[in-house]
Parts: C-alpha cells; sequence; structure tokens
C-alpha cells in the first residue's frame, strides 16, 4: 500500500511539471512581452514602460553596489516584514477602492445579460437567455439577494462587491497560509498585494470573480480540518462551512470544485499510508454530509426561484461546452451557440453537438488533435492579465478612454483604445513570469498540502483543454491555489535557484 501511495504521487508530480514547465514557457514567449511595437496584438508599450525598467535597472543596481541601501531594505521588507506587509496590503486595497471608484463601467456579453436580470425579468429576452443559460441562474440569484439587501442594482454597487468577494478570497488564502506555515504569512500579504494592484476583474462581477472565495474558502476549511489543532468544535464548524462553500462554488461556476475534488483524492491516497483516527473519519462524513445538504438547499432555491421564468427544456447540454472546447482556440464559438437557441428539442441539441465533436476530431486526426491542445493550453495560460480585453468590446463602446484628467490617464490603461493597454500588458505579464517562476522551481517540495495544490491545477489544466477555454480567465477561479502555491514553495524556490547559481 505503502508503494501505491509513493507511486501515485509521483505521477501527481510528474503530470503536474509537464503541464505546468508548457505553462512557464508559454508565459515567458507571450506577445504580451514585446516591446515596442507589437505586430500581434497591436498595442504596444509606451515611454511609461521604458521609464519603469529604467527605474527598476537603477533600483537593482544601486541594491548591487551600495551596502547601506541593501541593509536598508532587509530591514524594511525581512526584519519588519509584518508590519511592511501590512502596509502593503492596506495600500492595495486603497489602491483597488480608487480603481473601482473611478472606473465600474458596465460589462457586456453574459456579464450584461445577468444584470439586466435584476433590472427587466419579465422582459421576453432575459427569459429567453436564462432559460438556454441556466447555469447563471447562481450568480443571478446571488447578485439578487445582494441586490435585495442594499436596495441597490447599479454597476458600481455591484462592483465594490466583487471588489470585496476577491478580497475576502484572499483573507482565507491568508488563513490557509498561516495554519500550513505562519512564518509566511507576510510572503503572503506581499504576494497578495502585487496580485490585487494588477488584478482590474474586480470590475467584471460574474462567475470568474464570484466563486473565487467559495475556492478559497473551502480551502480554508480544509486546512483548518486536516493540519490545525483547533479545537473538534471549531473543526466541526470548519466541516459544515467546507460543504456550503463548495455547494456555493459549484452552483456559481461549476468548474470550480477541481481542488476539492483533487482534497478528496489526496485524502484518499493518504488512507493507503496510514490508518486515519476516527475523529478524522468524523469530520469527513461530516463534510460530506454539509456538502449533500447544501447542495440540496441551493438546488432546490434555485429550482424554486420566482424571480425569473425559465423554460429549463431550453437549456444549453453540457456536451455542447465539450463541443465548442474543439473550435478555433478552444473557446466561444458562436454558431455552436447560435444553434443551442434555434434547436428546440433537446435531443436535437445534443446530436448537433456530439455529432459535431465526431467531425471535428476526424478532421484533426490524432495529430492534429495534439496539436490543437497543445495551442489550446497556450492560449488557456499564457497570458497574465486573464484575457484582459481579449474579447474585444465586453466594454461597451460607450466607455472610451477619457483625454482629461487622472481618471482619464488610468482608463488609458484598462479600456480597448487607450494608449498605454500595452504597458499594462508587459508589466503584468512580466509579474506573472515570476509568480509561475516561484511555484515551478520549487520541485523539491513534497508535502502533502502542495501535492494537493498540485493536483487541483492539474484538473484544472485537463478540464480546460476539454470543455470550452481558450481563455486564460478561466484560471481566475483558481487563482486561491496559485497564490497559496507560490507562497508555500518561495523558500525551497529560493534555495533551489541559489544551488543553480552556485553552479553557474
Amino acid at each position: 500500500m505503502r508503494k501505491l501511495f509513493y507511486f501515485n504521487h509521483r505521477i501527481i508530480k510528474y503530470l503536474f511539471y509537464f503541464f505546468f514547465t508548457l505553462t512557464l514557457l508559454f508565459a515567458l514567449t507571450s506577445s504580451n512581452l514585446i516591446l515596442g511595437d507589437n505586430q500581434i496584438t497591436k498595442i504596444g508599450t509606451t515611454a511609461f514602460t521604458t521609464v519603469v525598467l529604467l527605474s527598476l535597472g537603477v533600483f537593482i543596481l544601486t541594491l548591487y553596489v551600495s551596502s547601506g541601501t541593501r541593509k536598508f531594505f532587509y530591514w524594511l521588507f525581512i526584519k519588519k516584514r509584518i508590519v511592511t506587509a501590512s502596509i502593503c496590503l492596506s495600500l492595495a486595497i486603497a489602491i483597488q477602492i480608487i480603481f473601482v471608484s473611478l472606473i465600474h463601467s458596465g460589462i457586456g456579453f453574459d456579464v450584461s445579460g445577468v444584470h439586466q436580470g435584476m433590472l427587466m425579468p419579465k422582459d421576453v429576452n432575459i427569459i429567453g437567455y436564462f432559460s438556454v443559460n441556466t447555469n447563471n441562474l447562481g450568480i443571478f440569484l446571488f447578485q439578487q439577494w445582494f441586490a435585495n439587501i442594499f436596495h441597490n442594482t447599479s454597476w458600481l454597487f455591484f462592483d465594490f462587491v466583487t471588489l470585496f468577494l476577491v478580497d475576502l478570497s484572499a483573507a482565507f488564502n491568508l488563513g490557509s497560509i498561516a495554519i500550513i506555515d505562519k512564518t509566511k504569512v507576510p510572503l503572503g500579504m506581499y504576494l497578495e498585494s502585487c496580485w490585487l494592484i494588477t488584478f482590474p476583474a474586480i470590475i467584471v462581477p460574474y462567475t470568474d470573480t464570484w466563486a473565487i472565495e467559495f475556492v478559497a474558502m473551502y480551502i480554508f476549511c480544509y486546512c483548518v480540518i486536516s493540519y490545525s489543532h483547533f479545537p473538534k468544535i471549531i473543526k466541526l464548524m470548519a466541516s459544515l462551512g467546507f460543504g456550503f462553500a463548495l455547494s456555493g462554488a459549484y452552483f456559481i461556476k461549476p468548474s470550480a470544485i477541481i481542488p476539492a475534488i483533487a482534497i478528496v483524492l489526496i485524502e484518499f491516497l493518504d488512507l493507503l499510508k496510514k490508518r486515519h483516527k476516527i475523529s478524522t473519519l468524523i469530520f469527513t462524513i461530516l463534510m460530506c454530509l454539509s456538502s449533500i445538504g447544501s447542495f440540496h438547499y441551493m438546488n432546490q432555491t434555485i429550482k424554486n426561484q420566482s424571480y425569473i421564468r425559465v423554460n429549463y427544456f431550453r437549456a444549453k447540454p453540457m456536451v455542447h461546452f465539450i463541443n465548442m472546447g474543439l473550435s478555433g482556440d478552444g473557446g466561444y464559438n458562436a454558431k455552436d451557440s447560435f444553434k443551442m437557441v434555434t434547436l428546440v428539442n433537446k435531443k436535437d441539441r445534443i446530436d448537433y453537438s456530439i455529432n459535431s465533436i465526431h467531425k471535428r476530431l476526424k478532421k484533426m486526426g490524432p495529430t492534429g488533435y495534439l496539436t490543437f491542445l497543445f495551442k489550446k493550453h497556450n492560449n488557456n495560460t499564457s497570458d497574465g492579465t486573464f484575457a484582459w480585453l481579449r474579447d474585444g468590446d465586453f466594454i461597451p463602446m460607450q466607455h472610451s478612454p477619457s483625454k482629461h484628467g487622472f481618471k482619464g490617464k488610468l482608463e488609458n490603461f484598462f479600456y480597448l483604445y487607450g494608449n498605454n493597454v500595452g504597458d499594462f500588458r508587459f508589466l503584468v505579464q512580466i509579474w506573472w513570469c515570476i509568480w509561475l517562476g516561484i511555484i515551478f522551481f520549487a520541485w523539491h517540495d513534497n508535502q502533502k498540502f502542495t501535492q494537493v495544490m498540485r493536483l487541483s491545477l492539474i484538473g484544472c489544466f485537463i478540464f480546460l483543454l476539454i470543455f470550452e477555454g481558450g481563455r486564460s480567465r478561466y484560471l481566475i477561479q483558481v487563482l486561491p491555489v496559485f497564490i497559496i502555491l507560490a507562497t508555500l514553495n518561495f523558500s525551497f524556490t529560493k534555495k533551489e535557484l541559489e544551488n543553480l547559481f552556485r553552479w553557474v
């Protein structure tokens, strides 16, 4: 049994590094990192990036030649890390608040469909939208719940709710890190700060950003149950919280339960190595019962909702998303989606999707399919902006960058026709590469929790290769995994890089 346990863990590690090596290479070769004119994205960098890079070079050179400067920054960021990290995180949140206050334009596509549901629930187009896209009823009811409490349905309000949920996920991430290794909390705060100030998706109140806190919550609950020394009553509450968060994640974005599946699989493997205590089995049973109970309650709530009349027989079948995942760049396909609307009979929709899958696989052939998957994994993981503006005018055209004031300067970094969009992409891509690099070089980290996080990413990568993907925004739902993994891996990576440079 122990041999089987170690064999399975080696397989997980090999699979992880197969996918993650490609991910890092794709990120390092991303078109976002082209300086100056960019013939691929058509939006190049400006003098702003040049100034930033020169300033960074001067800073690094100063650190190298000045021992006094090194001592000062060592004192500031290492010795006083708790205070400094807290200030950095506070500043990041303040920057988020300023950002949302200035930029809170409406968003198109599905985000608009969900928002319009609260404003015009009786409209025939809205009824049609939710009948076809029943997967968005979960987030619709969640947003409706907030709207009823605060009596507000404005874009600004929901952007601030999104900000709150993303920051709540950051708090859960830090809680998980504190349980696994409390000495890494300041580092986690530094990494969280870098992420929060480079994440404009807080103005997109949709499933990606609204599922993230549930993922972070059930990972935190798992840490409390399996890795903490808290009293059993706290672990009991965490077991109930795990089930609630898992069900919440599922009904907002079903693929957000992938890390929970990884948790179950790793815990099952752990049974091969050692006998569990009775208390552990009890908490596991409670987690299962809580998940089943929460799922049943939320499922009934959605089915019995009376805000919008929904014709469930019109819903897109799951196989449709697999079919779309085989077309183009592996993402949304307007033709396939239109077919799901025009084919009234459910069997016809399923048959169309299955036949289309067969045709596309036959056309590609084995070699073509592997090439397609290679390119799709690139599309799924390479973009450190998480596909910001990748879908063109998802921010409606009437919201063009202003030519005046600080707000106008800020909009130029984040709106489609802004002068500094290329600067934003370049600088954020550098951060994404560093983030991935921290995780990549920690190959000597074989801790059980690290394996849980690795298996979570393997599951996410495979899911996106099979289903609709083609955009790195689908990684947003598992960003807690990236943040936690990078934080816990940092010391291993630091040691590995020191050993590598020693040989150079």
